[in-house]
């Protein structure tokens, strides 16, 4: 009696299967859950209402349990889940389904031999989200809300490996507000910092949602663009510079006016490591910078071309 009380009260689901995988007790949590009662599921196999549930790997875990008493754990980070039931709080939840933590395990007769295997969902949503809102607060950068260097590099690291694999080219501009130590010595730093967040959301308003944009470090900031022609990269980067030199940035009442500098480099064969790239377009930014300003660099690995100049002038009162 006791132990059938604490089997329907405790905040976790609890599903008894026997040999033949049949549904043999099946707790409140998962019925709450589920929207399945124990009255439907308890004698019908398990895979008729969750027919994805047969598979290698949930399978193999269930003969190792019954056939040598193993324990076996499906873990949220590897899994997510293993019953597609909706979370609780579905209010700001990034996730279709519950995640959860799932145990398996054998239960036993008075003889001591394997009868049945139980499983138990533990529902993480919580902790899972939360977890992934540090790891999106340790990506991006504090002032402008883009991605950072660490997870830029990190990002770069995989197009890099994914473009070895299968070939796929991929563009990276680098970008430098031209005259920006002015800005601050004219307008003064909040003035600045307000000009650095209205220019990363200009970029974040013309890219695509799998292009990534972090600030590389000052007034500098990266765009990469998976699956770009360098031709794409160029056309992206004229949008971007001409919008930038025609906008006036309001600050307290003060109109500031920048310019932008950008390098333009393209995935190649001949690349050995993902800090080739970087260099390429590194180099092609410094030439637009050395050369005038206001314009787009392009390099390849065998050579620079400048594909847009113009006459850049300093902030007022620079």
């Amino acid at each position: 009696m006791i132990f059938n009380q604490i089997f329907e009260m405790v905040n976790v689901g609890i599903v008894i299967l026997d040999k033949n995988l049949n549904v043999y007790e099946w707790n409140r949590w998962m019925e709450i859950h589920s929207n399945i009662s124990k009255k439907k599921i308890v004698g019908s196999p398990l895979f008729d209402h969750y027919p994805f549930l047969n598979n290698k790997w949930f399978l193999r875990s269930c003969k190792s349990v019954l056939a040598f008493g193993n324990f076996s754990f499906f873990s949220q980070k590897l899994h997510q889940y293993c019953f597609p039931f909706k979370p609780i709080n579905t209010m700001n939840c990034k996730f279709k389904f519950m995640q959860q933590n799932c145990t398996l395990g054998p239960l036993r007769d008075e003889k001591h031999q394997i009868t049945h295997l139980y499983i138990m969902v533990q529902d993480v949503t919580e902790v899972a989200a939360y977890e992934c809102t540090l790891v999106e607060l340790n990506s991006r950068d504090g002032l402008t809300g883009v991605y950072n260097r660490k997870f830029f590099e990190s990002r770069l690291r995989e197009e890099f490996e994914r473009f070895k694999r299968y070939q796929t080219n991929y563009s990276l501009i680098m970008q430098d507000i031209d005259f920006f130590k002015g800005v601050n010595d004219t307008f003064g730093h909040l003035a600045g910092d307000h000009v650095l967040k209205a220019f990363a959301s200009v970029i974040i308003s013309r890219i695509r949602g799998a292009d990534i944009i972090a600030r590389y470090g000052g007034e500098e900031f990266c765009c990469l663009l998976p699956e770009t022609p360098i031709s794409s990269a160029q056309t992206l980067a004229e949008h971007i510079r001409k919008k930038i030199e025609d906008m006036v940035f309001e600050y307290e009442g003060l109109e500031i006016k920048i310019t932008v500098s950008q390098g333009i480099a393209e995935s190649d064969a001949t690349m050995t490591s993902p800090d080739h790239i970087l260099k390429l377009a590194d180099e092609a930014l410094y030439e637009a910078k050395r050369t005038g300003r206001n314009k787009i660099v392009t390099h390849t690995a065998s050579r620079l071309k400048e594909t847009k100049a113009a006459e850049a002038a300093p902030p007022k009162g620079a």
